[in-house]
């Protein structure tokens, strides 16, 4: 699949999905990476490492500062797949230097699916090796 590169790089890893927007600031623990909004589909759930794939940011501009935490505290995000990347995700994954992309059929992912991001190039391959 290919997409819009947000912030160009390369990050491989086991995706994480949510179908609904974070807020970083607020929803997620910048010291554990650990999702903290209550009620959220990934409440509990660690995004560390992964490749995160939701619609789209909501909330505060303090969520890119967020991002910009998760990553000094190596808790961050291998990369992000959006619909649409708004502006506090496309600042904190900048700064951040978080590989993202948007503009793709993200719904064509699924949970623990190894994604590559490599530009605007994403890549999913199945546990059970189908490759998309």
């Amino acid at each position: 699949m290919k997409g819009r590169i947000v912030f160009d790089g390369k990050a491989e890893g086991r995706a994480l999905l949510s179908s609904e927007g974070i807020s970083f600031y607020g929803g997620v623990d910048p010291e554990s990476g650990v999702v903290t909004e209550a009620g959220h589909p990934l409440e509990g759930r660690s995004v560390a490492g992964r490749i995160l794939v939701f619609p789209q940011g909501k909330g505060s501009t303090v969520g890119s500062y967020t991002l910009y935490r998760l990553a000094k505290n190596g808790v961050a995000p291998a990369g992000i797949i959006n619909r649409t990347c708004e502006t506090v995700v496309a600042v904190g994954a900048i700064i951040a230097e978080i590989p993202c992309v948007d503009s793709i059929p993200w719904d064509r992912i699924r949970e623990n699916d190894r994604v590559t991001i490599d530009g605007a190039e994403v890549h999913v391959e199945r546990p059970a090796g189908e490759v998309l």
